[in-house]
């Protein structure tokens, strides 16, 4: 597999400089002892004072790292940077089996932190949004994943709501509104302590990213790459995968302290 190199722009807030300062030296000398990437350079830059800012203290650790696919989302998941600057290769292929061993280890993870922490799918109002169009020729599927460089692949999670109509309502425009082609969709469910409990088994034709944001989002029971069996990766789109990654983590583990900051009104 390709030797990936990025740079993660770890980014550190607080209100005692002392403190964040300790917590930075803490991370880059976790960092610097890393088994999953090599690291090769690790930077703590200087606290800056923000007076006007909610946490009057910030500060960044700048890394670079190389290593596997599977290395570096790891240390993604681990750390939760800022930015993730993707340096090379400008193209990486990976074939379908070991994708999907990653993605499954993602979900793994990322289902872990959402049953602490409540989950991260969100969405505007959907009720003024018709009904996404599901069920496509082989044709028609064949361009979507040659010429458009989209992704078929079969998407199960777990979810729950009013009815199964509701849950199939809701999904569906859900799913088109992530950048999702439908091409099939089975609900299959139970009452359960006032509440309709369902399994959610879908095949979807998306890019890269919107694949992998989904995988993070919603943390499937499963997730199965129909076609390609080798897929292409650009250094662009990795980077955005890997950002969006880092982001979900992010706002998972803090949501604790923005709930404080939110009962003392400051």
């Amino acid at each position: 597999m390709n030797t990936i190199k990025v740079v993660f722009y770890i980014e550190g807030l607080g209100n005692d400089k002392k403190a964040l300062e300790n917590a930075l030296e803490k991370t880059a000398e976790e960092l610097k002892k890393e088994s999953v990437v090599k690291v090769e350079k690790v930077i703590v830059e200087d606290i800056i004072e923000n007076e006007e800012e909610e946490l009057k203290y910030s500060g960044m650790i700048e890394a670079e790292l190389e290593g596997s696919l599977e290395g570096i989302i790891k240390a993604v998941l681990k750390y939760a940077p800022a930015i993730v600057e993707v340096r090379g290769p400008g193209k990486l292929e990976i074939d379908s089996k070991t994708l999907m061993k990653i993605l499954g280890e993602v979900s793994l993870v990322m289902g872990k932190l959402m049953d602490r922490f409540g989950g991260l799918a969100a969405y505007p109002p959907l009720d003024k949004l018709p009904l996404p169009k599901v069920g496509y020729s082989e044709e028609k599927l064949e361009s979507f994943i040659l010429d458009d460089r989209n992704i078929r692949y079969q998407f199960v999670i777990e979810t729950f709501g009013e009815d199964e109509e509701t849950i199939k309502e809701t999904m569906l425009k859900a799913l088109f509104l992530e950048g999702c082609k439908i091409n099939k969709f089975v609900v299959k469910g139970e009452h359960k302590d006032d509440r309709y409990y369902a399994l959610v088994a879908t095949e979807l034709i998306s890019p890269f990213e919107t694949m992998f944001q989904l995988n993070a989002k919603y943390a499937p029971v499963a997730l199965a790459i129909i076609e390609p069996e080798i897929i292409d990766i650009t250094a662009t789109e990795l980077q955005n995968a890997l950002t969006d990654l880092a982001g979900f983590v992010y706002e998972l583990i803090h949501r604790p302290l923005r709930k404080k900051f939110a009962e003392k009104g400051t």
